[in-house]
């Protein structure tokens, strides 16, 4: 019993948690995911996400885009998300997607915080966990880092109404790391500064200065006490809070970025305007922060709800490069005090080692580590303005009548923003100008992790203009595309860790040959499977310039552009393409077989005929699943008629393409065989040529299912490749 007692102790001193312990904690009211179970048994980061940002704190779909795109780029920093919720009763600490997509549609959802845990839990009920609740679900599963928006605090007033958020009460008595954009300037923020010192908690701001944010601005007027300047700084004083045993939390405040503090004073403003009405309205408690902010994004246009998701995109980043820093910190630190005590064993050192033998197992898999990235997308990304005339001819040199509409396009974008749709996790890299097109687009796009897309001053935007016929044909197309040119092997570089890592890499050819040839090094280097999309029949040549093709494991081109890319390697090409389908798919395949040699598949996009797929044979189809090495191989090709859509549905041409090579992407990453990964494509085409959208907003992984849009499928015909 002496001895229990003192392993208890010395486990308390230093600050000790085992996944033992942990297992105990994990009773029939908690439910641990089984990644988040296995992320901390080996000692792995692990940031913990709240859900009433889920349940309350946006409208659907933007609440479940977002949401993902946080886990996203939690796993694309190296930790595993656990998102926690209440639901039907029991606590969970990580979500699965149905179970995030169910939190996402539920209007019954409740709001939970520390007092509402034992009512939800005891009546089986579902809700979004305030930050108060999911610190205690943190504590509860061991994981000392939770990143959220923002936190509560003393409400104005609240020195005579005592309206005190309970997130500050649990910093108080609840030793876990709060990374959040400081406090909802609707709060009154001295008092809340004033009210976490009486309660003990560690207030300190991420950057190079103390300046306490208030959420959507950088700058409070307030400062806090302390200030570190990078992920190490704030893991070591993480770390000497839970050694020293103190049950108090660390708040770490980080400003939102400047490019989107831009917006804060028009946000202020509104705020300020949001606040009087509440007040008018008499209404008070948990109500006041949902209503300012819904009413606060009326006002802005979107404006709020954009700078909303970009500080919690910028906070998920900046929690998960601390919690790994913490991770490895722990790591370390266990070893030299395993080393440092090695051959002597008091009662108190046999406990020490005996817990320090798991760290030290776990240390070459800790700097092995990847994230799990599904997809990474780089490409352009546009401003699209359709005009279609309402005649069958149009005249140039004068006025034809039509209609003109505006789009975001961009090949890169359109399948990134159809993975997205189709519930990929991914990570879209890209460039824009720093005016009002890059501001829309990026606000259409919020349901996209876009972190990687780089705003850059005194560049314009891409643009795009397409004149289409009465038909859908093409006639004409305008584009400002210079910016593209900025998308450099340089800046890519930065992503260097996500391409590594991810299952699928898709370039398009808008971006530099250097970038695309850079890429290539790095899919050759890590064995990375990558998607070229040719954009046009100029650009198809890209890759072909240079060896660099020959590390691509797809691409998606149509007739022309694949003869481009056989012209390049200098292999023989009809001077006039063929019209006949049977001479089309001749051709087609002809042209396909050099490129297979290096390739794992082509897709042959052939308009109102369909889509070719050629590469291995596998079970009287071609197998699209990704390969793991290069072998010689049995070739054959499939056509797949398109679906019919009538010129009267037809409403732009500019993402079909596009929409069938995400979807395809997208069937292939989840595994599907290759009849429904195609069908998937079709279907997603057919939703864009009858939509003003290059991708269609309606596009959803069930409009897509071929198993649940009933329609009319004409029979693929088989060949083989000689």
């Amino acid at each position: 019993m002496r001895m229990l007692k003192r392993a208890s102790a010395l486990i308390l001193r230093r600050g000790i948690t085992t996944y033992q312990s942990r297992l105990c904690k994990n009773d029939s009211l908690f439910r641990v995911h089984p990644s988040v179970s296995q992320a901390l048994a080996e000692n792995k980061p692990v940031v913990a996400l709240e859900s009433t940002i889920i349940t309350h704190g946006m409208p659907y779909p933007h609440n479940l885009s977002t949401a993902k795109e946080v886990e996203a780029i939690v796993r694309a920093e190296g930790a595993t998300p656990a998102t926690v919720g209440v639901i039907e009763g029991e606590v969970h600490v990580g979500l699965s997607s149905e179970v995030l997509d169910h939190l996402a549609r539920c209007k019954s959802s409740l709001k939970v915080s520390r007092r509402d845990l034992p009512y939800v839990i005891s009546k089986g009920l579902s809700g979004g966990t305030t930050v108060s609740a999911t610190m205690i679900a943190a504590h509860r599963a061991g994981i000392p880092v939770f990143v959220t928006g923002g936190i509560g605090g003393v409400h104005r007033d609240g020195e005579n109404s005592l309206d005190i958020s309970a997130d500050l009460t649990e910093l108080g008595r609840t030793p876990i790391a709060v990374v959040s954009a400081g406090v909802k300037s609707i709060l009154d923020i001295g008092r809340t500064l004033e009210f976490l010192e009486t309660q003990g908690v560690c207030v300190a701001t991420y950057g190079a200065l103390k300046n306490f944010p208030a959420f959507f601005s950088p700058r409070s007027g307030f400062t806090s006490p302390y200030q570190v300047c990078n992920p190490e700084e704030a893991a070591k004083l993480i770390a000497s809070t839970l050694s020293l045993g103190l049950q108090s939390g660390v708040l770490l405040a980080v400003p939102i970025a400047e490019e989107h503090a831009a917006t804060g004073q028009q946000i202020e403003e509104a705020i300020q305007a949001a606040v009087t009405e509440a007040s008018a309205k008499g209404i008070t408690g948990r109500d006041v922060t949902p209503f300012i902010l819904q009413k606060v994004n009326e006002l802005t246009e979107g404006k709020s709800l954009q700078a909303n998701i970009a500080l919690i995109h910028n906070n998920a980043k900046v929690g998960s490069q601390i919690a790994c820093a913490l991770s490895k910190q722990m790591t370390e630190r266990k070893l030299k005090e395993k080393t440092h005590h090695h051959g002597k064993h008091s009662e108190s050192d046999i406990v020490s080692i005996n817990t320090m033998v798991l760290f030290s197992q776990r240390l070459a898999q800790y700097s092995t580590h990847k994230a799990v990235l599904l997809q990474v997308v780089i490409g352009g990304i546009n401003v699209d303005f359709i005009a279609k005339g309402k005649t069958k001819t149009l005249h140039f040199g004068q006025t034809n009548p039509g209609s003109v509409c505006q789009s975001f396009g961009g090949v890169g974008r359109n399948i990134a923003d159809s993975l997205s749709r189709l519930g990929i996790s991914l990570l879209f890299i890209s460039a824009t100008g720093a005016d009002s097109h890059s501001e829309a687009v990026l606000n259409y796009c919020k349901h996209m992790n876009t972190s990687g897309v780089a705003r850059l001053e005194e560049q314009s935007t891409a643009t795009y203009c397409a004149v289409i016929t009465e038909s859908g044909e093409l006639s004409l197309g305008l584009g400002d595309m210079d910016i593209h040119q900025q998308i450099t092997e340089q800046y890519v570089s930065q992503f260097e860790k996500q391409l590594s890592s991810a299952t699928l890499v898709c370039l398009d050819g808008n971006i530099p040959i250097s970038t695309i040839d850079y890429v290539c090094s790095i899919a050759k280097k890590h064995n990375i499977n990558v998607w070229y999309e040719p954009t046009d029949s100029e650009k198809a040549c890209k890759p072909f310039l240079s060896d660099a093709w020959k590390s691509l494991s797809y691409s998606s081109p149509n007739l022309a552009e694949l003869c481009t890319m056989n012209k390049t390697l200098g292999i023989p090409t009809p001077e006039v393409l063929p019209s006949s389908l049977e001479e089309v798919l001749s051709v087609a395949v002809a042209l396909s077989r050099p490129l297979l040699e290096h390739l794992h598949c082509l897709v042959v996009t052939l308009g109102a005929s369909g889509v070719l797929v050629c590469g291995e044979y596998d079970a009287g189809s071609v197998n699209l699943q990704p390969r793991k090495q290069k072998r010689r191989r049995r070739l054959c090709a499939v056509h797949y008629p398109a679906l019919t859509v009538t010129a009267e549905e037809t409403m732009n041409v500019s993402g079909a393409g596009d929409s069938l090579a995400g979807a395809l992407m997208a069937g292939i990453l989840q595994r599907r065989d290759t009849d429904s990964c195609v069908r998937m494509g079709l279907l997603a085409a057919r939703l864009s040529l009858a939509s003003p959208h290059p991708i269609a907003p309606t596009l959803t992984l069930d409009s897509v299912d071929p198993n649940k849009v009933q329609t009319h499928w004409p029979k693929p015909s088989f060949m083989w490749i000689a």
